[in-house]
This record gives C-alpha cells, sequence and structure tokens, in this order.
C-alpha cells in the first residue's frame, strides 16, 4: 500500500512538474482583419470630395422630395445622387451616413490642413466638433428613412449648424487660406 500511495505521489508530482516546466502552445498570430487608418488626402479634399456633396444631397431634399426625382437615362452613370441607381431617399440616407461615417475620417492622426498644418486633432473642441457631424449625419440619416421632408428641414439645420460651428474656428479665417486648420 505505501509503495502504491508513493507511487501515485510520484506521478502527480511528475506531471505537475511536467505542466509547470513544459512550454504551452502558444496560439497562432491572428491575422490582421483591417489595415491600419492610413491618411490619403488632406482635409480639404475629404470635405470637398465626401461632406460637401453629401451635405448638399441632404440640402437639396429640403425643397425637392427626393422621392419625386426621376432617374437619370442612365442611372449608372448619373452625377446628381438623387436620380442615380441608388435615387430618391436612398440617396438621402446614403448621404446622411457618409456625413456620420466621414467623422472618423476627421479623427485620424496626420491628416494634414490644406495648407500644410496638421488637422488639430488634439485640440480640446476637435472631438466635440467632429462628434456634432457625426450627430448630424445621424440625425439626418433618420429623417431620410422616415421619408419625411420636414423632418429632412430640421435635419438640415443640424448639418448647417455642425458644419458652421467648426467652420467658425478652422475654416473661416481672416487670413484667407493660409490661416485655415489654425
Amino acid at each position: 500500500m505505501r509503495i502504491t500511495v508513493l507511487m501515485s505521489s510520484a506521478t502527480i508530482l511528475l506531471m505537475l512538474s511536467t505542466a509547470c516546466t513544459s512550454q504551452q502552445p502558444q496560439p497562432a498570430p491572428q491575422k490582421e482583419t483591417a489595415a491600419a487608418a492610413k491618411v490619403q488626402g488632406n482635409l480639404r479634399q475629404v470635405m470637398r470630395g465626401i461632406l460637401y456633396p453629401a451635405s448638399n444631397v441632404i440640402f437639396a431634399a429640403q425643397d425637392k422630395n427626393p422621392a419625386e426625382v426621376k432617374p437619370a437615362a442612365d442611372p449608372t452613370t448619373a452625377t446628381d445622387p438623387l436620380a442615380s441607381t441608388y435615387g430618391g431617399w436612398v440617396a438621402v440616407e446614403n448621404s446622411a451616413m457618409a456625413l456620420a461615417e466621414s467623422a472618423n475620417l476627421l479623427i485620424i492622426p496626420g491628416r494634414k490642413c490644406e495648407n500644410g498644418w496638421l488637422v488639430p486633432v488634439q485640440n480640446a473642441d476637435w472631438p466635440t466638433l467632429v462628434q456634432g457631424l457625426r450627430d448630424a449625419g445621424m440625425t439626418a440619416f433618420k429623417a431620410a428613412q422616415s421619408k419625411n421632408q420636414d423632418n429632412i428641414l430640421e435635419a438640415a439645420g443640424a448639418v448647417s449648424t455642425a458644419c458652421d460651428d467648426c467652420h467658425q474656428k478652422y475654416r473661416e479665417k481672416p487670413g484667407g487660406e493660409a490661416d485655415r486648420c489654425m
């Protein structure tokens, strides 16, 4: 019996020491699922290429019912989003979502203003201004989903305010273009 207990104890100790000293299998490294955010354009290019056209679709929906916009002769090549393949209220929804998602582009470190200065992502007010754009985009998105022009009027006001809040500090400067983005 004594030998059985000793053998059992020795076996347990051997198992414990092996478990403690042997290397545990390491999990395989995970592949990156998304490339790291990389800045391509300056702030002016992002504004003119994404935010300006997207906001114009929302502003156009104030006066023109998107449901009544006739598709272009070839909607697949239409330059007016309201008359394109994804036209009407869908174009307003897409434009509103573009505004909301573009807020993410405004906080990527390393983006420059058109004058070569870094976008002021480190300034205390920048995240608040960017969040204002994101919120305005989502307000416009919900208004577009309602397919109600009265809601679009209010949402367009929110978009206009969000743009103006930022422009007052970072765009409309007495020194003109050279002073934009502080």
